[in-house]
């Protein structure tokens, strides 16, 4: 993925946007901590928040026609040539203590980030490609947060350093941190000559105009919002990442009065750190996002992470240890890297390529427009002298209603996800020859039987879900049948074999994935046994080929009826290895099919 051209060029670009804003946003928010305590704190780092979010609510129309009618990388370059002017201003503020002009200055620099978005976003898709989707929003999701967490740090302990006690006027603060401006230019003038540096994607260039009146009036905004609903999986994607944004944006609102009222923590470098560790979890969450998504975008991981968010939120106001707080914090950007980077991978990869600039811009608006309500409803609790204490506990609420709404939709995805999360704990897996199974039609995939997981190994790299034979009685399991069912397993058992393949001969008609081991029991010493020819008992009315495949690797574990004497290292995890052969007839006869399978081993 890094080899492709202009790749690590753009990475470096999102970065320093990432660092610059964050830097100002950083610089304004420690000056008003330190000038400002209780109620007020909270109201003014709200507004603060809100002014980061407006621009994004208010240009989602033009963002989006922006970034659909020009090239992106067209688009990134003149923004980032804006956010040069707009931080020497900024730099203009500061040494001069007009902290007006620098406060509302924050609106301006959000105002070019929300032009910015789409298209650097949507560069994405066109950079990758499909292939890397989910590495890439991986790649830029941990970037973007480690821009975040080095910013907090970086800008928070250089604010330290020029801040000295006896500075109580906020004007007066601003003049001493005054040098810090330089450094935000800086950063935006290597921006603009990168951005500058960036390959051309745009494939066909649009004849799309833009009319002022029409944007006025609002018809752009309902046309673009049609745009979102056309897929209602985009949509919940959108409306998803939204919640979950509003929840991070008030428990961060939240949090620096909560540590200097309920723990008596100061000291801004504490306050910052310990929520920039939410961005450490980010980077790991992200990195981790894209390793599970390796074949396909895991949509199941963002349950697990929706869980986790609540969770964690509903436990805060019963934490009083500030270093308990940071691991909390860094779980918390664990869950949020799982939960954000497969619903983005997604809603790029759904959308056509001439609507990605308006849905995401869509994306923007419609998660900040969560945040901005949010945050008014903070402002006006926090107003009325509510503790934050309720607010986490009504963050956990929204928490867990985002928990209901994605899992509804992904409850099997979940189920998968889990297993490939405890999976991999304990084995390292490699399919050989995955290319072998067919995107679309029917597929019958035969192959050997090893192991009490086995159908959890196949399962694993394939976005297609594969119909599996099993035995009644573990169908029935308690606790999994609800699973097994809505997987659309299909139960088997000596008396009712000819039912089960009438279900799978059903299934292949419908074009999808049939698993069986033609042994017909798991191996008792590793070879592979006698297979029967149940399979060949299906019609072969269907249009579709049968996949032949071998397991090496799952004898001899804990989970194969053979346990070897010698016992490996628990802490040495068990390479698997999957070999997949080519598609072959229908019509392969069980003797066949097994010469074929016993040759797939190298």
């Amino acid at each position: 993925m890094f080899k492709i051209a202009g790749a690590l060029n753009y990475l470096i670009v999102v970065f320093l946007n990432a660092f610059t804003d964050l830097g100002h946003k950083i610089i304004i928010q420690n000056t008003i901590f330190k000038v400002y305590d209780g109620d007020l704190l909270i109201v003014l780092t709200t507004i603060v928040n809100a002014l980061i979010l407006l621009p994004f609510i208010l240009m989602f129309s033009p963002s989006g026609f922006l970034a659909d009618r020009f090239a992106k990388k067209s688009i990134m370059e003149y923004s980032a040539a804006f956010a040069v002017v707009i931080t020497l201003v900024i730099t203009y503020a500061y040494y001069h203590g007009l902290f007006l002009l620098a406060f509302s200055m924050t609106f301006v620099l959000a105002l070019q980030s929300a032009l910015y978005g789409p298209a650097k976003y949507g560069y994405i898709k066109e950079l990758f490609g499909v292939q890397f989707i989910t590495g890439a929003n991986g790649a830029v999701q941990a970037v973007t947060t480690v821009a975040i967490l080095s910013g907090i740090i970086f800008y928070t302990v250089l604010f330290e350093g020029f801040y000295t006690p006896d500075l109580h006027d906020k004007h007066a603060v601003l003049e001493a941190i005054a040098p810090l401006g330089w450094l935000l230019v800086l950063s935006s003038v290597v921006e603009w000559f990168l951005a500058s540096q960036l390959p051309n994607t745009m494939q066909e260039a649009s004849k799309r105009t833009f009319h002022l009146k029409r944007y006025i009036r609002g018809a752009y905004l309902f046309k673009n919002l049609k745009t979102l609903k056309r897929k209602q999986e985009v949509y919940e994607a959108i409306i998803g990442l939204g919640l979950f944004w509003s929840i991070s944006q008030v428990v961060l609102a939240i949090f620096g009065e909560y540590a200097k009222r309920s723990l008596g923590v100061s000291n801004t470098i504490f306050v910052q750190g310990v929520m920039a560790l939410a961005g450490i979890g980010i980077v790991v969450g992200s990195l981790l996002a894209a390793r599970y998504s390796k074949y396909f975008i895991n949509m199941g991981l963002v349950s697990i992470g929706a869980f986790g968010v609540a969770l964690l939120v509903f436990c805060i106001p019963f934490v009083h240890s500030m270093s308990v707080m940071a691991v909390m914090f860094m779980g918390f950007g664990i869950f949020a890297g799982f939960l954000m980077v497969p619903l983005n991978a997604q809603i790029q990869f759904l959308s056509p390529r001439v609507h990605l600039g308006t849905v995401i811009a869509g994306s923007n608006f419609i998660q900040n427009i969560f945040m901005f309500f949010f945050l008014v409803f903070t402002t006006l609790v926090a107003y009325f002298g509510v503790h934050s204490e309720y607010l986490f506990f009504m963050m956990g609420a929204v928490g867990v209603y985002l928990v209901w709404m994605l899992f509804r939709r992904y409850s099997v995805d979940t189920f998968w996800a889990i297993m490939e999360i405890i999976g991999r704990t304990r084995h390292i897996y490699r399919y050989v020859g995955l290319e072998n199974v067919p995107q679309e039609g029917a597929v019958l995939l035969l192959g050997n039987h090893v192991s009490w997981l086995d159908w959890v190994v196949m399962q694993l790299p394939l976005k297609r879900r594969i119909n599996f034979m099993m035995d009644k009685e573990i169908y029935h399991w308690w606790g999994l049948h609800a699973f097994f069912q809505k997987g659309e397993t299909i139960p088997l058992s000596q008396k009712a074999s000819k039912d089960a393949l009438h279900i799978a001969h059903q299934r292949l008609l419908e074009g999808k994935i049939v698993g069986l081991f033609p042994e017909g029991k798991i191996s008792d010493d590793g070879a592979l046994g006698k297979f029967y020819r149940g399979y060949e008992i299906i019609p072969k009315d269907y249009e579709g080929v049968i996949v032949p495949f071998f397991i090496e690797g799952m004898f001899g574990s804990m989970f194969s009826k053979y346990k070897p004497t010698e016992k490996k290292s628990f802490f040495k995890r068990r390479i698997v290895t999957v070999y997949y052969g080519e598609p072959v007839s229908k019509d392969t006869n069980a003797q066949e099919l097994r010469e074929i399978i016993q040759g797939l081993k190298k």
